[in-house]
């Protein structure tokens, strides 16, 4: 049974499908997809010279998966603009990255049913790795058109200043 301390009566987890992605203190438009964070700790397997039958096991090295940002197409330039800071065509030879500003903070709040904020997680010096601004285009396709930006970051960590809200009371 899901555990709330706000909410006791609740007994449903959180859905996925009420988020919202932030940069430079602005909300991103449109975004409909944001990949699992997920982080995985190297296994150091070593054994003691005396005892040769079993093996310690002790953590090594933490990676941090890249998070992947999709979107319908729109005019918003978000991700172009962010994109454009790794590198930009045309710009003469060791300005095609803008090395002051190319990484960024994103905060991914997650919200419950009544689009309160219910978690938040903080995703730190971010940098766009991939950029694709159109999808693969088909005439025979009734679909809607989606871009998305792949984020390499440093690490996450769960925002512990955002509390779990209050259920609206029905009226």
């Amino acid at each position: 049974m899901a555990q709330f301390t706000v909410n006791a009566g609740r007994f449903d987890p959180y859905k996925h499908f009420k988020f919202r992605v932030k940069w430079d203190n602005k909300y991103v438009a449109g975004v409909s997809r944001v990949s699992a964070l997920r982080r995985v700790t190297e296994v150091i397997e070593h054994r003691e010279g005396g005892d040769p039958n079993t093996s310690r096991k002790s953590p090594g090295r933490t990676q941090f998966d890249a998070i992947t940002l999709e979107r319908g197409v729109t005019h918003d330039p978000a991700f172009e603009d962010w994109a454009n800071q790794v590198w930009r065509l045309g710009a003469g030879a060791g300005a095609e990255v803008a090395l002051a500003s190319f990484r960024k903070d994103i905060v991914i709040e997650f919200c419950n049913e009544a689009g309160q904020v219910a978690l938040a997680y903080k995703v730190y010096r971010c940098w766009p790795s991939e950029y694709q601004p159109l999808p693969a285009l088909d005439a025979d396709a009734a679909a809607a058109a989606f871009q998305s930006i792949t984020l390499e970051h440093e690490g996450w960590e769960r925002d512990t200043s955002v509390p779990e809200p209050q259920a609206p009371k029905s009226t």
